[in-house]
């Protein structure tokens, strides 16, 4: 569930620019920190320094999907952290006879008991692997849902850099017209001083 800044004391809510919190809600879910968007925000807010108001919406979405994109990274190796105990039950399948007893040993492991730790470290030194092969069957276990994280993942990239793409071509175009406003001020002096240049030629 998203945590809206309704959830926090005033002074955390308050911390953020009006301008910021006028675009709604942060994206903060249960368990996260709302004190390390802030920071985020600040950072690329900072390193950005969006010119108009066009500018703050993008560097406001463009922090949203970063921290997206971080949630989701972590989220990918929380699910293999926490798919381990099946991805060694697999592991354990040739060296211990009977679903039941491979189980058994896996939560114990999981569990982080130190006998079962033990046992297992010397189950894969006898057949010359390491914990590797734990996270490697747990990889091919949750392939599928990793796949669909990292397109999520990668989807969300594509927006950023979109986002990115566009603040550069926004301020190429207040370049552009910048450039034409200044040239056409000074062709408007210069038209002044030569009138008047003229104008003083005459009266002589």
């Amino acid at each position: 569930m998203t945590r809206t800044d309704a959830n926090f004391p005033a002074e955390t809510a308050t911390r953020r620019p009006m301008a910021w919190r006028l675009f709604g809600p942060t994206p903060i879910m249960e368990g996260e920190d709302i004190t390390l968007y802030d920071d985020l925000l600040t950072r690329i807010s900072t390193a950005v320094k969006p010119k108009d108001i066009l500018e703050d919406i993008w560097v406001r979405e463009d922090v949203d999907l970063v921290w997206e994109i971080f949630r989701l990274r972590r989220l990918k190796w929380t699910l293999l952290v926490a798919s381990a105990e099946e991805g060694l039950v697999k592991v354990l399948a040739p060296f211990i006879q009977g679903v039941p007893e491979q189980k058994e040993l896996a939560h114990a492991w999981f569990a982080r008991k130190p006998s079962a730790i033990k046992r297992v470290k010397k189950i894969l030194a006898s057949a010359g692997l390491s914990e590797d092969a734990i996270l490697a069957q747990t990889l091919s276990i949750k392939l599928d849902d990793i796949e669909r994280i990292d397109r999520m993942i990668a989807i969300k990239e594509a927006r950023r850099n979109v986002i990115l793409s566009e603040i550069d071509r926004h301020r190429e175009m207040l370049g552009r017209s910048l450039r034409r406003a200044v040239q056409d001020v000074e062709d408007g002096q210069f038209e002044v001083i030569e009138n008047t240049s003229a104008k003083g030629d005459k009266a002589r």
